[in-house]
């Protein structure tokens, strides 16, 4: 009951604190989040290199943030 208020001022210090952003703490670690894009960024760097692999690099990495990983 009585900490609702407490829970409400922790998760605005947090947003304060990133400049605005909501921050999410992460449901698993980051070895098992977002197989997909991790899988397929890869394996286009394999096969490509780094250099040519910048869409699936950002995929990825819009898929961390949106699990909560500061990348």
């Amino acid at each position: 009951m009585g900490n609702a208020p407490v829970k409400e001022a922790e998760q605005a210090a947090a947003v304060t604190a990133t400049g605005g952003e909501s921050v999410t703490k992460p449901k698993c670690k980051a070895c098992c989040a977002c197989p997909e894009t991790k899988k397929a960024r890869d394996q286009c760097i394999i096969d490509r290199g780094e250099e040519h692999c910048g869409d699936f690099i950002e995929a990825h990495k819009r898929c961390m943030r949106s699990q909560g990983f500061n990348v």
